[in-house]
Order: structure tokens, then sequence, then C-alpha cells
């Protein structure tokens, strides 16, 4: 058996004891190790729905996650075991046109964690795909490497802008997933890097994590501001 904090209903979180996932043929199973609380996690505990995403029955949240590999299903090579690793919150089909084409994340039918009916990694042990189980060095830590998931957020939002070394960057809100684009994009060379928010500690949080310049969109206009992405 495992621990999971399941939400109940809106507003209702309870620590349960359940049974540990079963494994199927490609999958590992991992045991937790740091999860972060996204924006996501906080909507469904408050208000018990995301549009159409209903949360009318328990469901386990959390889906930025690490942890490590404690068993493997038979198609996976048990070398895995013992692996500390970051873990792809999701499931494609792997059958559909975007799959075939490489676009997974558009997969139509995917399941995604902690987005009902499929329970999240707010538990001791969660189950995925082998290869969605991203082996890390020891140099990162299980807090880091749980931040893996929502920092491709932003490695890719700059990839699609074209950030490159001197671009100038507007990013609006000033949110975890603002910030660690901030972060991103200063990695990519960005040298001026405009924030906008409505809350003042929030802006100057930006400035201390990644942001050079901080706007507040209640009073200060971005009109005629000179950036390239």
């Amino acid at each position: 058996t495992m621990r999971a904090a399941v939400l109940k209903r809106q507003g209702v979180i309870a620590l349960e004891t359940l049974a540990v996932p079963q494994l199927e043929a490609d999958q590992v199973l991992v045991q937790v190790a740091a999860v972060g609380v996204c924006g996501s996690d906080v909507h469904y505990y408050e208000h018990g729905r995301i549009g159409d995403y209903v949360v009318d029955h328990p469901l386990i949240l959390g889906h930025e996650l690490s942890g490590r590999i404690a068993a493997v299903g038979d198609a996976v090579d048990p070398a895995r075991i013992g692996k500390r690793v970051a873990v792809e919150p999701q499931r494609p089909c792997r059958t559909c046109t975007q799959c075939r084409a490489g676009r997974y994340n558009l997969c139509p039918d995917i399941e995604f964690y902690a987005t009902p009916p499929i329970d999240g990694a707010f538990a001791e042990y969660v189950t995925i795909q082998s290869d969605f189980a991203y082996d890390i060095p020891d140099n990162v830590s299980d807090e880091a490497a749980a931040l893996i998931e929502p920092l491709s957020v932003g490695l890719w939002a700059c990839e699609r802008a074209g950030i490159r070394p001197g671009r100038r960057v507007l990013i609006a809100g000033a949110g975890p997933i603002g910030i660690i684009t901030a972060q991103a994009a200063r990695a990519f060379g960005a040298t001026e890097i405009y924030i906008t928010d409505i809350a003042e500690d929030r802006l100057a949080f930006a400035l201390e994590h990644g942001a050079t310049h901080v706007m507040n969109a209640r009073t200060d206009g971005v009109e005629g501001l000179d950036v390239d992405a």
C-alpha cells in the first residue's frame, strides 16, 4: 500500500492509504521524491474544475515530480531500477496522426497526470511509461528535478519565439511560469527581459530572478516598447 493526498471534493483533501499502482509491461514504478504545486492543482482544489475538466470523483493532484525507479514492467530493462528520474507526466496514444508526426503533446486522447479522471503524483508511488522517465544526474536535487516539467514550458516558449543572444523580450505575467520563462530567456542570451504583472510583490520577485525590467500592467503602458518577442 501507499499513502496519497486525495482531493475528495472542492476544498477537501484527505490523506488516504491506497493500493500501489499496477505496472504495465512498458512502465516503471517511481517512488516519488519531490512534487511541485502547479497553479492547476490550486485551481482544482479551490474551484473543483478547470473548464470542462470537473472533479466529480476523488482525484490525486500533482504532476511536477521527480523520484527513483522502484520497479519495472516486463518489457523494461531491470537495470533502470534505482535510477533517479524526472517524469514527463502524460501518456499519449502514440498511434494518432499527431503522435506519429512527433507532436504527441497534441494527441487528442492524451492522458495527463492530475487531470480528471487521471490521478497525479501527490502519492508515494506513480507509474509512467519508461521513456517518459528521464535519468537525472547526481548534481541535480530532487526538488530541482521536479521543476524540469515547468522549465520545459519556458524553454519551448523561448524556442518558439526565436530568442537568441541580444534579443529583447516581453513576458506577460510574473507567476512561476513567467519567472521560469525569464530565466530561460536569459539562458538563451536575451539581454533585456521585461515582465508585466499587476502584483508588486511578484514584480519585485521577478527583478531578483531573471527580469531586467518590470512593468505594472495597471499603470505602465507598453505602447512603443521595442522588443523582439
